[in-house]
């Protein structure tokens, strides 16, 4: 009887394609899940959580699932860099497959994205059953009530097909897996900023268009080994938006963790212990997730970005379904009560726009650092020991299978470290185009100007420019100091003007401020502003700088202590000289001088935007 229902699905799909369809949505004829067929069960299911489908499974089981119900469309959302469609299931009782159609339609838009990476994959098996128990089975056909759901079974698809049985080394299964960056080497997981990926690129046109309320964002963990079986993460401290974060607080937490207790899941927020051989020292939350990560990115777009983490130690079929589970009771809360998130969402975007980003006393938020405040916690540990190690010559820690009970110090408590004054707005010269391009990809708004300008700004210079030895994520990130500095500066017509009265302000000013964690500059993008381009010969210099000491009582003075107290410099004829060329007119004024410009006053901004139109 089930067959002849699944068949009876397809061919009602086949008689819609041929305009036999009556018009409106039609209820799919679901099936029993105790006598479901193998088609609609995951790799990981039909083989008892030993293995996970590949990347031609996945996407045909999508496939499947969109011909079977009128509520599901499959899609992709772009390319991979091996030119592999970027698999996208789109769940929607309004058939609400468009970006604009979902937004019509007035509900929340959840997007739960899995395998960023790869080797992680319990939240695409438990997304792809989550979807099938929606579409298929009709055990959850009420998730759709009010939400619409976009998932992404695997984000990092050429990663995921370097398959096998060696990628995760603490892992407890599958017996393969996927591996943890793309065929470039770069870790999706630090690019939601500066997006050098194909396949970041195309989520952040996803998430622009879309423009989804909730993302869940399923990893699994590493580090030390304990009983809980999740880890969970969502911001709730001053880099998010207030309204979004009593939410967290009081309406999702409130709702999801009884709800995951009674399922019998043990659940723990993110962290891990300060010292794993010595857990009385208490538990370490998860500190600042800059922008770089999906949880700061999300709270930058006045978004709730859940990161759970299946722990790595539990069988494969326990992460699959505390992920399903945690997924699960967070869609049943959005759908009680719907309208507590738009609420929360849609006055925070407000306050947003009106502070320029400015929430906390006027000022941004760019880092936060973990404070001595702590809670007193009951941490459900395995009984460890310490075994001398004769490869190591130290000692190794081992775990037992023996549960203990450790009161402990939970220390996740944050406070503010960095703030920065948002101005009316940044100016950006249009040769900067990697810069705006990135700006673009956030969907920060932004307008050219018309003609040129002079303009009174701020910008900063840069003292003590080092760079690391090695490179990190692909790029080459200086360190710093920054100096204030303000200036009268000509901006040629075209050059982009960057409003912060803008929901998106908070993300404009860390992409945009050099000393936020993740801006642009912190990136590497504008390395070329350290660089020296003009020299000196010492017969050209060696005359400018006799004319200078003769001029400047001062100079000659400054110049006879630097000899005195340095003796490195004394001895050097290179250095001797650079002194005088670094204070000369021919020294190159714009190195190390930002060429992004902060706008402060809003009736010159004004006027810059209706010059524009």
């Amino acid at each position: 009887m089930t067959r002849w229902c699944c068949g009876l699905c397809l061919l009602i799909v086949q008689m819609a394609g041929m305009g036999c369809a009556t018009p409106g949505p039609r209820e799919p004829a679901y099936l029993s899940a105790a006598d479901l067929p193998d088609q609609w069960r995951t790799r990981a299911e039909r083989t008892q959580y030993t293995e996970t489908g590949r990347y031609p499974e996945v996407v045909a089981l999508c496939r499947r699932l969109a011909e079977a119900s009128p509520f599901a469309h499959y899609t992709s959302f772009g390319s991979s860099g091996e030119g592999r469609p970027l698999p996208l299931l789109i769940l929607s009782r309004d058939q609400a497959f468009t970006p604009q159609a979902a937004r019509s339609t007035g509900k929340l838009l959840v997007l739960v994205q899995n395998c960023i990476h790869p080797g992680e994959c319990a939240g695409k098996d438990a997304s792809l059953e989550l979807a099938r128990d929606i579409l298929i089975t009709g055990v959850h056909e009420d998730l759709l009530d009010h939400v619409n759901l976009l998932i992404m079974p695997i984000f990092s698809p050429d990663g995921h097909e370097r398959f096998g049985p060696y990628c995760r080394i603490n892992q407890n299964g599958p017996r393969e897996m996927g591996w943890r960056v793309t065929t470039t080497n770069l870790n999706l997981n630090r690019d939601y900023t500066k997006a050098d990926t194909v396949e970041m690129r195309a989520w952040l046109r996803t998430w622009v268009a879309w423009q989804p309320d909730l993302l869940f964002d399923n990893h699994t963990t590493d580090g030390s080994d304990h009983r809980y079986e999740l880890l969970y993460a969502v911001a709730q401290d001053e880099n998010a938006a207030a309204q979004v974060a009593v939410w967290v607080k009081t309406s999702l937490l409130h709702h999801v963790l009884p709800a995951l207790k009674a399922d019998g899941h043990l659940v723990l927020p993110y962290g891990g212990p300060r010292d794993r051989r010595d857990l009385t020292k208490g538990i370490s939350g998860p500190g600042d997730f800059s922008a770089r990560f999906s949880t700061g990115y999300g709270a930058l777009c006045n978004r709730p970005a859940i990161l759970l983490e299946a722990h790595a130690h539990k069988p494969y079929a326990i992460r699959v379904r505390s992920t399903y589970s945690f997924m699960l009771h967070t869609l049943e809360e959005l759908n009680q009560h719907p309208a507590a998130l738009r609420n929360a969402i849609s006055r925070a975007d407000q306050r947003t726009s009106r502070t320029r980003g400015g929430e906390h006393d006027g000022q941004v938020v760019l880092s936060l650092t973990p404070t001595d405040a702590s809670q007193r916690i009951i941490y459900h540990a395995w009984q460890q020991t310490l075994r001398h190690s004769d490869i190591t010559g130290s000692d190794v820690l081992e775990y037992s299978r023996t549960p203990v009970d450790v009161e402990v110090d939970y220390y996740g408590d944050l406070r503010v470290a960095q703030t920065v004054a948002p101005p009316a707005a940044y100016l950006v010269p249009p040769q900067w185009n990697d810069v705006i391009d990135r700006l673009e990809l956030h969907g920060v708004e932004f307008f050219r100007l018309a003609r040129a300008e002079r303009l009174a700004v701020e910008s900063y210079r840069f003292e003590q420019v080092e760079f690391q030895p090695r490179p990190y994520e692909g790029r080459q990130m200086p360190s710093f100091e920054t100096v204030p500095m303000q200036e009268t500066r000509t901006f040629v017509a075209g050059t982009v003007v960057v409003p912060l009265a803008q929901a998106r302000a908070k993300l404009a000013v860390h992409l945009l401020e050099p000393e936020a964690p993740d801006s642009l500059l912190a990136w590497g993008f504008m390395n070329a502003i350290f660089e020296r381009k003009e020299y000196a010969e010492d017969y050209a210099l060696e005359p400018i700088a006799q004319q200078m000491l003769a001029r400047d009582p001062k100079l000659a003075r400054e110049f006879a202590e630097k000899l005195a107290s340095d003796g490195a410099f004394a001895q050097s004829a290179g250095q001797r000289l650079h002194f005088f060329y670094r204070r000369s007119p021919y020294w190159d004024t714009q190195q190390n001088s930002y060429p992004i410009a902060r706008l402060r006053d809003a009736a010159t901004l004004s006027r810059l935007r209706a010059a524009a139109r």
